[in-house]
């Protein structure tokens, strides 16, 4: 079981380094899908571990794994749009939210 958790904790690790440390946008979105990707291991890992008669922890996963596609559909949409007014996707130069 540890060492489930430890790759969990390690991909979670990465993808807030990479959402941290990314200046581009798709760069972001990537590390946003493999945190995700790693609370699915962590969910997937308590449930063998803790109930395994149970598959709470698996629909659980498979409702993460849709929730992320939505995003990814969004994310991707949006970074689109961005490219295609400010030809970059760059969210430095990005300053839309500003007053």
């Amino acid at each position: 079981m540890l060492q489930y958790l430890a790759l969990a904790a390690i991909l979670f690790a990465i993808g807030i380094f990479g959402v941290l440390t990314r200046r581009n946008a798709v760069g972001i979105l990537m590390s946003l899908e493999l945190m995700f990707n790693a609370v699915n291991i962590n969910l997937v890992t308590f449930n063998k571990y803790i109930n395994p008669d149970n598959l709470t922890g698996q629909i659980f996963a498979i409702f993460v794994v849709v929730v992320a596609a939505a995003e990814a559909v969004v994310g991707l949409a949006i970074v689109l749009l961005l490219y295609r007014n400010w030809r970059g996707i760059d969210v430095d130069r990005i300053n839309i939210m500003k007053w």
